[in-house]
C-alpha cells in the first residue's frame, strides 16, 4: 500500500538518502549544507514544497515542488524533483507522487502542474507519456 504525505521531522535521513540518489542520477553533488538548506524550506513550506510517499510504511519516494506566477495563467506548479529508491521502481511509487503533487496544486488553484525531465530518460518517460502530455518544449539554461 502507497500512501503520500507531507515529510515528517523523521524523514529527514532517508530523504536525504533519496535525494542524494537523486543528485547522483543527475551527476551532481552537493555539501551538506545545500541538503540543511532545502530540507528548512521544505519544513517551512512557504517557497517549496516537499511530499514523501510510503510503501508499506518505508519512506520509498520523495518530490519537491513549487508554485510560481505565469503570464498566461494563474499561478503553476513545477515538480521539480522526483524520485523513488531502486528497489520500490515499479510498483506505482512515482505516479503516486505525481498525483498527489497534481491534487496539491488543483487545492492551491494552480492552472497547472508541469516538469522536466531528460530526453533520455526513458524508464521515467514511459510514466510521463500515461499521465501527461509533453508539449514538446525545449529547455534552455544559462547558468551561474
Amino acid at each position: 500500500m502507497i500512501s503520500v504525505t507531507r515529510l515528517q521531522s523523521d524523514d529527514r535521513p532517508v530523504w536525504e538518502q533519496l535525494f542524494c540518489g537523486y543528485n547522483a542520477f543527475y551527476g551532481r553533488t552537493w555539501p551538506a549544507e545545500r541538503y540543511d538548506h532545502a530540507w528548512q524550506e521544505f519544513r517551512r513550506g512557504a517557497r517549496v514544497h516537499a511530499l514523501g510517499a510510503r510503501l508499506d510504511g518505508r519512506l520509498v519516494g520523495i518530490a519537491h515542488f513549487l508554485v510560481h506566477a505565469s503570464t498566461t495563467s494563474p499561478d503553476v506548479c513545477y515538480l521539480q524533483d522526483l524520485f523513488t529508491a531502486v528497489d520500490a521502481r515499479g510498483k506505482g511509487v512515482a505516479r503516486a507522487l505525481i498525483r498527489a503533487t497534481e491534487a496539491w496544486a488543483r487545492q492551491q488553484g494552480c492552472d497547472r502542474l508541469y516538469w522536466t525531465t531528460k530526453q533520455d530518460n526513458h524508464t521515467a518517460r514511459r510514466l510521463y507519456d500515461q499521465v501527461a502530455e509533453n508539449r514538446g518544449f525545449i529547455q534552455y539554461v544559462v547558468a551561474f
